[in-house]
């Protein structure tokens, strides 16, 4: 039996109120705790500017948790991509995605020698996962039966491993229930607990613009990271089947897409200044490039002038072209817009 001066555990870490409530109960038992914090592409923070220091690092110098990043690739791409619980209301697949979190959270248990892993879920909070019969089938196929523990609602659960054999003290736990969240205001102001993010407010999947322009990446057969990341660093527009043009909003989105463009990109800029590089990204006859070329010119400054072309640089030969497009009007412009 494992010394209950040697405990640790591995919580799951959003930077939310629920995440953070779980982290001080563990804490408060004496136990270690490593703050697990998944990195998604689908963040704000895991943005195409690169990582930014988020809540969570915050909160561990704050409460003093360990701080353990996990940055999910190509493979987490994959489950939002098939899920096998499906969506929710938009391109969020809830269920699949807590899987995915918590057999990621079961490897570091292992290589970090914690004894449990646990969560700020609260029962019946999320009608999709957060259900009683969701967070049974969750444990389930996460791999750690028995070794999942969910401090906030613990006592309307079965006991875990950790409460059984003493590590943790099941009476110290508590037993929230549903979509209200006074008893976890009310322990905020307990804590002292004043910086930390909206519910649901980090990930991109839950919003409906967002999973538009997903939906349409990957309908057109993009789904690598950098792809990905282009869909934060401008407008997104579906000139045909397959094909994309991003138009950069301002000098940082310009600068982002300049560093994500990749070898069989197509970049479009109008001379003359205030003009937004754009990427086309998929197949491009002369057609298409010259209605790229023209949506480029309808976004700069300089749209009004009939004299205004348009450099167009392929990526793979670096061959510079200049053209100059036909006026486009902002209806037939809005039509190819995701929005």
């Amino acid at each position: 039996m494992t010394e209950l001066k040697n405990i640790r555990a591995v919580g799951l870490v959003s930077g939310g109120l629920d995440s953070i409530l779980a982290v001080r109960l563990i804490m408060d038992q004496g136990i270690e705790v490593i703050g697990l914090h998944m990195v998604s592409p689908f963040t704000v923070e895991a943005g195409p500017a690169g990582p930014k220091e988020n809540i969570v690092e915050k909160q561990a110098r704050e409460y003093g948790f360990i701080y353990r990043p996990l940055y999910l690739d190509s493979d987490y791409i994959e489950v939002i991509r098939n899920p096998r619980y499906g969506y929710g209301a938009h391109i969020n697949p809830c269920v699949d995605c807590h899987i995915y979190f918590l057999r990621k959270a079961a490897e570091v248990m292992e290589e970090e020698g914690a004894q449990f892993v646990f969560t700020g879920e609260v029962i019946s909070q999320r009608p999709m996962s957060q259900t009683r019969p969701m967070l049974q089938l969750i444990e389930k196929q996460s791999s750690l039966k028995g070794y999942l523990l969910r401090p906030l609602s613990a006592l309307k659960l079965e006991p875990t491993i950790p409460e059984k054999l003493g590590w943790v003290k099941r009476d110290l736990l508590l037993d929230i229930y549903g979509r209200s969240r006074s008893r976890q205001m009310e322990l905020a102001r307990h804590y002292g607990i004043t910086h930390f993010q909206a519910p649901a407010g980090g990930c991109l999947l839950t919003d409906p613009h967002y999973s538009r322009r997903l939906e349409c990446l990957f309908s057109c057969g993009f789904h690598d990271m950098n792809s990905i990341h282009l869909l934060q660093a401008g407008r997104t527009l579906n000139l045909a089947p397959g094909a994309l043009l991003i138009v950069g909003r301002n000098e940082e989105d310009n600068n982002i897409l300049a560093n994500l463009a990749s070898e069989n990109d197509i970049l479009l800029e109008a001379e003359g200044g205030g003009s937004p590089l754009c990427i086309l990204r998929g197949p491009a006859d002369d057609a298409l490039i010259s209605l790229a070329a023209a949506i480029t010119r309808r976004f700069s400054r300089m749209r009004d002038d009939p004299a205004v072309a348009v450099m167009v640089r392929r990526c793979d030969t670096g061959e510079v072209n200049t053209i100059t497009p036909p006026l486009i009007a902002p209806d037939e412009t809005k039509q190819y817009i995701i929005q």
